[in-house]
């Protein structure tokens, strides 16, 4: 047995039940840790520890997934925006060193000011003013 999977991986055999999506190579479900309502992990079957060392059908299949995955949140959730990101290493977040991508639905009010998105992971960061050059 893999190494890695004899450590008990929470993503390395998820139950038929547990899976939201899936195709060939990768699966989705919902987040036990959820951000907001509808909070989607993308997933690979295969135990990979980060993006980078994903093969190139794995992430090919990661965002067709990703694809499928958002007509499923508009129907169940109707948010009015999302955010999709990946924690790559211990130093960015990752907690969980088996690949997954966040799908994190958001919606109106949830915060009170949404600009930067993303670039809210280093706080002070997130808010900023364009300067035309």
């Amino acid at each position: 047995m893999d190494a890695a999977k004899s450590k008990k991986c929470p993503f390395c055999e998820p139950s038929e039940r547990s899976r939201v999506l899936e195709n060939e190579f990768c699966y989705a479900s919902w987040d036990s840790y959820p951000v907001s309502k509808g909070h989607l992990l993308l997933v690979p079957f295969r135990h990979v520890k980060e993006y980078f060392s994903a093969t190139e059908a794995e992430k090919a299949a990661l965002w067709k997934l990703l694809d499928h995955a958002k007509p499923l949140l508009d129907r169940q959730f109707e948010a009015d925006g999302y955010n999709v990101g990946i924690n790559i290493g211990q130093a960015a977040g990752q907690s969980v060193f088996h690949l997954h991508v966040h799908v994190i639905p958001r919606y109106a009010g949830d915060v009170e000011n949404p600009r930067g998105g993303v670039r809210g992971v280093i706080p002070g960061k997130r808010i900023y003013q364009r300067v035309e050059v």
